[in-house]
């Protein structure tokens, strides 16, 4: 039971701050849209990170010393130009389809989910890197246990915030409150951009 808890608390850990993933989930959260669906991509996508990094391909950055880079800047153009979207939905006003929960459509939706997560080079930091190297300690059973513990916390993490936030709704049936927030996820974009550009 220790191995699964400590894989638990590790995932959860490392997937709790707010980033562009986790700021996307909330968004089609509260639109009410295509949310199991995202959920289901982002917990998949973390499950088989995780799965590799606990497996041992942790030198991926070692073997191929030019990748984080790229990542990095490939992250860091997408960030860039989802906060400007963001921004200029703020800056529009126009709220009227959000507000009757329209959003894109489920393929534009899980592409923009999959970018969030593949273009992110933290998350190979977090899953092949920490995850993996904090695996190490345990062997056999012990470390399958371990990643089993990682993998649920995400799938956890995830649906709590995609159908959690429904309880925001009440707070979010004005205009006025998706234009701060989505005044918010442009910062917070265009924040973790610079995080990355400058690293």
């Amino acid at each position: 039971m220790i191995p699964f808890a400590t894989g638990f608390a590790t995932g959860f850990s490392l997937i709790l701050a707010i980033g562009a993933q986790n700021a996307f989930v909330l968004r089609q959260g509260l639109l009410r849209a295509h949310v199991l669906p995202l959920c289901l991509l982002c917990a998949l996508s973390d499950a088989i990170l995780i799965a590799a990094g606990v497996a041992g391909f942790g030198a991926l950055a070692e073997a191929l010393p030019w990748f984080p880079r790229a990542m990095a800047l490939a992250g860091a153009a997408f960030l860039l130009a989802y906060g400007a979207i963001r921004m200029m939905a703020a800056v529009r006003r126009d709220y009227a389809l959000t507000l009757a929960g329209k959003s894109a459509p489920l393929g534009p939706t899980l592409a923009m989910g999959a970018a969030f997560t593949w273009l992110n080079p933290h998350v190979y930091l977090d899953t092949l890197g920490l995850v993996g190297a904090i695996s190490t300690q345990f062997a056999g059973a012990d470390k399958l246990a371990f990643g089993t513990g990682a993998v649920t916390a995400s799938f956890v993490f995830f649906f709590s915030l995609g159908y959690g936030t429904r309880l925001l709704a009440p707070v979010m049936a004005s205009a006025a409150a998706w234009r701060r927030l989505d005044a918010g996820i442009a910062l917070v974009m265009w924040a973790l951009a610079a995080k990355l550009l400058w690293e």
